[in-house]
């Protein structure tokens, strides 16, 4: 019991001392919050000092990133993300695209280096253009073995997990030099030009308001998806999350709420710890060789694929990064992914794509799992 509760303060506590270390501190500025918040979490489920409350962790991640949705839109320009459709729309093709052909040329190149290569190759399809939810409705549907789950989750979760530390510290300026700049409208809306000047004595009402608000979307479209298709689709409350938030940004007094974006930022900071908390480095020793490497294969080629793809189709870096991440693993890292790339525009623009790859993910799975079989 005292331990969990410990881990519940510093869930809520290390994104507090990651914001004011960055404000205070130029290297913890360029290191990043969400950074310092995934390492710190990463240290305490690799560390021998005390055992991570699995369930505690998932509950968080799973409950921060609704919350975190609504409050980063409600301050958002609709009109810029509109102007983002082409491109995105392009570069997420490229990604849907690449990871079928990797997956594909895998399964063939390497299938006897697993037990079941048609169904390994569909999960990773599915895992990979739109995130872990289609990589389990696939194996279910077509039978996949409860060890195969394992391996594939754990060789997901391990693998992601050094991508997603390479977008969230050196990606964009490392690919700014391949891809052209983001050329889209950027606007910083007035109560989020920068935290420094946030008064949180005066904004704490609005902020109070905005969490009310979040905590009323995230309600409705989880009952609206429940009263619609008998279960939390996780793609359909994730539609009612974007759908809210948008809508009420066209309320002039939901879009001048002071500090929602702040506060929809500091949920995106418990995410990465409790995130972070979840990835064990123990698992690739009971992850299986060859489904580590199988694994490896379809998602760094994939990746690298769609990086070619998108440079023949002059998609800008900003787009190239965000839609990887929507393919990579879905809408639920695409605010992380914003922030860190400083583009906060993006995130309608990622979370779109992140939901089409919910909506595609698993007829590309089963199709390109029937066509290897």
């Amino acid at each position: 019991m005292i331990f969990t509760v410990f881990q519940i303060v510093l869930y809520l506590a290390v994104p507090l001392v990651a914001i004011e270390l960055a404000r205070r501190y130029r290297v913890f500025e360029w290191f990043n919050p969400v950074v310092l918040c995934y390492v710190v979490g990463m240290v305490m489920v690799n560390t021998p000092l005390w055992e991570i409350d699995e369930g505690l962790a998932r509950t968080v991640t799973e409950a921060s990133i609704p919350l975190a949705i609504p409050l980063i839109l409600f301050s958002s320009d609709v009109r810029a993300w509109l102007s983002q459709s082409r491109p995105t729309v392009v570069s997420f093709i490229c990604a849907l695209i690449a990871v079928c052909t990797v997956s594909y040329l895998t399964a063939l190149g390497m299938g006897h280096t697993v037990d079941d290569p048609a169904t390994t190759a569909g999960m990773l399809v599915g895992v990979y253009s739109g995130g872990t939810p289609n990589l389990m409705s696939i194996g279910m549907a077509l039978e996949a073995t409860e060890e195969l789950f394992v391996l594939l989750n754990a060789s997901d979760v391990i693998v992601g997990g050094l991508y997603l530390l390479f977008l969230l510290s050196v990606g964009k300026p490392l690919l700014s030099k391949l891809y052209s700049p983001y050329d889209g409208p950027i606007t910083q809306p007035q109560a989020v030009e920068g935290e420094a000047r946030l008064d949180l004595r005066a904004a704490a009402p609005h902020m109070a308001v905005g969490f009310l608000l979040s905590v009323v979307i995230v309600v409705l479209s989880a009952g609206a998806t429940f009263g619609a298709v008998g279960h939390l689709a996780i793609a359909g409350v994730f539609l009612g999350l974007t759908t809210g938030g948008i809508a009420a940004s066209l309320v002039p007094r939901v879009r001048q709420l002071r500090g929602s974006y702040e506060l929809g930022n500091y949920f995106i900071l418990v995410f990465c710890v409790a995130m972070g908390a979840r990835t064990d480095f123990s698992d690739l020793l009971s992850a299986g060789s060859s489904i580590f490497v199988f694994t490896v294969v379809v998602m760094f080629g994939a990746i690298t694929l769609h990086f070619v793809l998108a440079k023949l189709a002059r998609i800008d870096v900003d787009t190239l990064i965000i839609t990887s991440t929507a393919a990579v693993y879905g809408p639920a890292f695409v605010a992380p992914i914003a922030e860190a790339i400083d583009n906060r525009q993006v995130i309608l623009a990622g979370l779109t794509a992140g939901l089409m790859g919910y909506a595609v993910g698993n007829y590309m799975g089963l199709g390109l799992a029937y066509l290897v079989g």
